[in-house]
């Protein structure tokens, strides 16, 4: 794991391996594999541009178009299923370190896998810092918890005005 991929274990973990390194080589990066449903599953993978300039529906459709021959050629799922390609939104998934500290001073929604700090399963907060290991996030009453990532059932932003402002590019001036 670097702090510009996520972690992902499993098929999805798989997958993860299998397009990272293309998306990386046309100047994207892996924000996040899911796997929906298990009949004819849907595999979500969620995109930025390695450039940080706005996910656009073109971007989509190149990326779309890339990783469809990609697995196609792998093949890591046996039965039917569908692709869908997006952008990560303003309300993003956190999954990499390089997100968690990018976005340092808005507030987050973690999940665990098990109760960690006060036998608490769910935090939301306003994100402190991150390193490969941990995040800090400032709860109510200014406590500062270190939550471990590899406990991580999933995190993600909370919109927020702030971080609409933050998130949208400045019109040119007319």
């Amino acid at each position: 794991m670097t702090a510009n991929r996520p972690n992902h274990t499993g098929l999805e973990g798989r997958i993860a391996e299998l397009i990272v390194e293309p998306l990386e080589a046309q100047g994207y990066e892996l924000v996040r594999v899911q796997i929906m449903g298990t009949e004819s599953p849907t595999v979500q993978i969620m995109a930025d541009r390695a450039d940080n300039a706005a996910f656009t529906l073109d971007d989509c459709t190149a990326v779309s178009h890339l990783l469809s021959a990609v697995l196609d050629v792998e093949d890591p799922i046996t039965s039917a299923w569908t692709l869908e390609v997006s952008s990560a939104g303003i309300d993003r998934p956190l999954t990499r370190t390089k997100d968690f500290v990018r976005y340092a001073g808005f507030e987050a929604k973690i999940e665990l896998n098990f109760p960690g700090p006060g036998n608490r399963k769910r935090f939301s907060g306003v994100l402190v810092g991150a390193d490969e290991e941990s995040v800090q996030l400032k709860v109510e009453k200014g406590e500062v918890l270190n939550l471990k990532r590899a406990d991580f059932k999933k995190a993600k932003l909370i919109l927020t005005d702030a971080l609409i402002a933050f998130s949208t590019p400045e019109a040119p001036l007319q």
